[in-house]
């Protein structure tokens, strides 16, 4: 019964951890994305049809680009996945590390 147990809260981490990640590592893309679109009041900035604002480490700051040149690619999907999943296997040897999931022995 205690490795049914241990094998429950092992999965319920897990979950947990994944979920988190992927909200994490796929917030700062959604962001990003609306940001540049061409209908964003932030893009309305640059005073042209057809030009984006991307953003810049100085708010004062700004780039406009035309937006044909910006635009996803294949590898927007996969870096934060991978990110993801390097985070969720790290944690999870984080949390292994503390000695949570040990039973006492004696």
């Amino acid at each position: 019964m205690a490795r049914w147990s241990q094998l429950i809260q092992a999965i319920t981490w897990t979950t947990l951890l994944t979920l988190m990640v992927s909200i994490a590592s796929f917030v700062p893309e959604m962001a990003f994305v609306s940001a540049v679109s061409p209908s964003s009041s932030f893009s309305r900035s640059c005073n042209a049809e057809g030009l984006v604002r991307i953003p810049l480490d100085f708010p004062r700051e700004k780039l406009c680009l035309p937006a044909y040149t910006v635009k996803r690619s294949n590898v927007d999907f996969f870096v934060p996945t991978v990110f993801a999943g390097l985070v969720v296997a790290v944690s999870a040897c984080v949390v292994r590390s503390l000695g949570l999931w040990e039973t006492e022995t004696g």
